[in-house]
């Protein structure tokens, strides 16, 4: 039972309530389609390191930075700042890419 103490179906036709539990039944991915050009940032990260400012700077071509994940761990995707998958890394036409593994639904993000 809903907070106000009324059912889904206890609304009538008319009420703007119903409509809009009707309307959310309906939906296709055609109807996304206004926002299929919107852009968004998509980041894959291998891992993360904290270093001080001095360790920075010693940093040279050819430095190794060691990073918190092991070798074959997933990596995390995210979109907009938001995680939303974790992945492996893979190589496509010699460059490097990320294959989906495993969707991460809302709330699901403990690592």
């Amino acid at each position: 039972m809903a907070e106000n103490g009324l059912e889904l179906d206890e609304f009538a036709a008319g009420d703007p309530l119903a409509d809009m539990s009707m309307d959310m039944e309906d939906k296709t991915a055609s109807d996304l389609a206004p926002v299929f050009d919107v852009p968004v940032s998509i980041s894959a990260v291998l891992g993360r390191a904290t270093m001080s400012v001095a360790q920075l700077l010693q940093l040279s071509s050819g430095s190794v930075l060691e990073l918190d994940r092991k070798v074959g761990e997933a990596i995390d995707i995210y979109v907009n700042n938001r995680l939303v998958a974790r992945g492996e890394v893979v190589i496509v036409d010699e460059r490097l890419g990320v294959t989906m593994t495993e969707i991460i639904k809302d709330g699901d993000t403990a690592a």
